[in-house]
């Protein structure tokens, strides 16, 4: 089981902490242009290459996306309710509460963890999460939601594209399934590297206040989606990624949001490095409960 463990969280560690040594050390890494490689290019590619290749039952994939909603549903009530019981606005501490990293960390977590069928499931997950962050997320930040957010998402156009070949059962051709499988490879690589070099660049400003939002969002993740889970009857490899996937710290776009809009930044981004502390130190409990 050791031998288990260290070949699904170390991979993790390790890369990331070449982003954050890369970081520290004072070297160059455009975050915007690692965004848009990631946002434009990468997570499409790969949500397209997996999603037309999928080899798990449509039913289970149908439930993950009613599951997915329902869990940030739940993310959402139990943020409200953290945030009056602490006295914090809304606008600055909600987001930080609703969006996991499901794409940083929880995408290699559960390929590691579950293989293929595992990434499948976590991308549909994903997918949810990052279309609610970019029009919800965003909303809640600025003040006002505008829904035509998603027409400029490649994101989007890659999985109506998925959608498209897997309704009408056309084979993919092979230069599109290895182009797509290419480009996709950088994703979780890039994603891991990003992640470091961010953790390097943050620093903690209320250290108490981060801690008790970091344990909500990893204790209140995880007792939010494995009652959900169950509820909808999850079990196996679907229940253990949508454990896993809620059960991430909070997203870095959650500080960019707050930076984009002045929402406490400084606060948001002590959250994210704590609650990311924290799930560095509580993975190996979690990939045993969900293995």
């Amino acid at each position: 089981m050791l031998a288990t463990l260290c070949a699904i969280i170390l991979p993790i560690l390790i890369v990331s902490a070449l982003g954050f040594i890369w970081g520290r050390m004072g070297q160059t890494l455009e975050p915007r242009l690692v965004t848009a490689l990631v946002t434009t290019i990468g997570t499409p590619s790969l949500v397209a290459h997996t999603l037309t290749g999928l080899t798990v039952d449509t039913a289970v994939v149908g439930r993950m996306v009613l599951v997915s909603f329902a869990v940030f549903a739940g993310f959402a009530l139990m943020g409200f309710l953290v945030c009056r019981a602490m006295k914090l606005p809304l606008h600055s501490f909600l987001p930080s509460l609703m969006f996991p990293n499901t794409g940083n960390m929880g995408l290699p977590l559960t390929l590691f963890a579950f293989g293929q069928e595992g990434l499948a499931l976590a991308i549909v997950f994903f997918v949810i999460s990052i279309t609610l962050q970019f029009t919800i997320g965003i909303g809640i930040a600025s003040g006002s939601a505008d829904p035509r957010r998603l027409l400029k998402m490649p994101l989007i156009y890659a999985v109506v594209l998925s959608l498209v070949f897997l309704v009408t059962g056309w084979p993919v051709p092979r230069w599109l399934s290895n182009t797509l499988d290419l480009l996709g490879g950088l994703t979780i690589p890039l994603m891991l590297i990003a992640l470091g070099v961010s953790l390097s660049q943050l620093r903690v400003r209320s250290l108490g206040r981060a801690t008790i939002l970091s344990v909500a969002r990893l204790g209140g993740g995880f007792l939010v989606s494995y009652g959900i889970g169950r509820a909808f009857g999850l079990e196996g490899p679907a229940l253990g990624v949508v454990v896993l996937q809620s059960t991430m710290p909070v997203a870095v776009f959650n500080y960019l949001f707050a930076e984009l809009y002045r929402r406490e930044p400084e606060e948001v981004a002590g959250i994210v490095v704590v609650s990311t502390v924290l799930s560095f130190a509580t993975l190996p409990l979690l990939i045993l409960f969900v293995l």
